[in-house]
């Protein structure tokens, strides 16, 4: 078993501390948070709390640490950790520009100690059923994907709501679903344009409308609204043989594959106001429609993933150029807001 300290008892590090607790790959060791009502709130949950961050580092038991803090203070944290000898995790976004990601990454080569981040997304179930209808190549070369998440509260009130923070969605929902879409396309980007929505928040965007072109033609769009009270549907997919829909993550993937394209006896259709062959409907004989079963998924596999790493068992999941594209794309897309334009790019 490997002991974890985690830096940051807020939302997520409670959820990192929740799942330690039950790891069969970790055990944790403490936490500690800069806020003194933090650590009294833990050691009430029986939790072990440091006074101070050198006193977590210097616990020579200690060889891994999660880090989840407000995202400006990624990179300090993350370096700190390493030099000090330990493996760390850290939560997303990793940082805040691709300059200060590539110094973390130095700094892990340099101590020789493994860094990753948290993009627990992949493990989402929608996220794994679109991916594996994808790869399976089941309805033909994918087209186009648009990946949504809707809200209707606004951002936390909290500093993911403030610029010097890193707030705003593009860095804190965004990062996930950004990094999904490249697991499912891995050819280059070359065009890029983004949108970004101030309905509740004029400091940072609460919400986002992104779109990726790709080099074999191939598109995304992807979006995050944070005022939206109607909900659009969480994926949807356009295939050279069909299309597949998910209408929430808890819902099972509809998929309709087209048999046969042309129909002799296709008749048209009334509408509102005249007729139409366009958008005459299909039957069975031209289209198969169908459910995907849930895919099966434990969140625990990252961290097992991480440890199985430390020992040089397995590769790392989320590796260093991965994370490198995402905060490309990122940056890209405040550069397209900023120009008020598409970005022509190579990422």
């Amino acid at each position: 078993m490997h002991r974890l300290g985690v830096i940051g008892y807020g939302g997520m590090g409670g959820w990192h501390v929740k799942n330690a607790l039950v790891s069969d790959v970790v055990e944790l060791a403490g936490i500690y948070d800069i806020k003194e009502e933090r650590r009294v709130v833990a050691r009430e949950n029986n939790i072990f709390a440091y006074d101070s961050l050198d006193a977590l580092l210097c616990d020579e038991s200690i060889d891994l640490v999660t880090i989840a803090v407000p995202n400006d203070i990624h990179k300090e944290l993350v370096i700190k950790c390493l030099e000090a000898g330990k493996n760390v995790i850290c939560e997303k976004p990793v940082t805040l520009s691709s300059t200060d990601l590539q110094e973390m990454i130095d700094a892990s080569k340099r101590c020789g100690k493994l860094f990753t981040v948290h993009q627990n997304r992949r493990w989402d179930v929608d996220f794994l059923a679109m991916k594996q209808l994808a790869d399976s190549g089941e309805i033909g070369k994918v087209l186009n994907i648009e990946s949504r998440i809707h809200g209707s509260r606004g951002i936390p009130s909290d500093w993911r709501g403030e610029k010097e923070y890193g707030g705003g969605m593009l860095f804190d929902w965004g990062v996930h679903l950004i990094d999904q879409m490249l697991q499912i396309f891995k050819q280059k980007i070359t065009k890029l344009y983004c949108r970004f929505e101030h309905t509740t928040n004029f400091e940072v965007d609460d919400g986002f409308k992104l779109e990726l072109t790709f080099e074999d033609g191939a598109q995304a769009y992807i979006e995050v609204g944070t005022y939206n009270f109607i909900a659009l549907p969480r994926f949807y997919m356009q295939a050279k043989n069909g299309s597949a829909l998910i209408t929430d993550w808890r819902e099972k993937c509809q998929v309709a594959k087209c048999k046969a394209w042309h129909e002799s006896d296709v008749l048209p259709v009334q509408t509102a106001a005249g007729l139409t062959k366009t958008m005459a409907p299909r039957d069975e004989i031209t289209l198969d429609t169908y459910e995907l079963d849930i895919p099966k998924s434990d969140v625990h596999d990252f961290y097992r993933n991480v440890c199985a790493a430390i020992e040089g068992k397995e590769e790392q999941l989320v590796r260093h150029d991965e994370v490198m594209r995402v905060m490309k794309v990122m940056e890209a897309s405040f550069k397209s807001v900023e120009l008020g334009q598409c970005i022509e790019c190579e990422i």
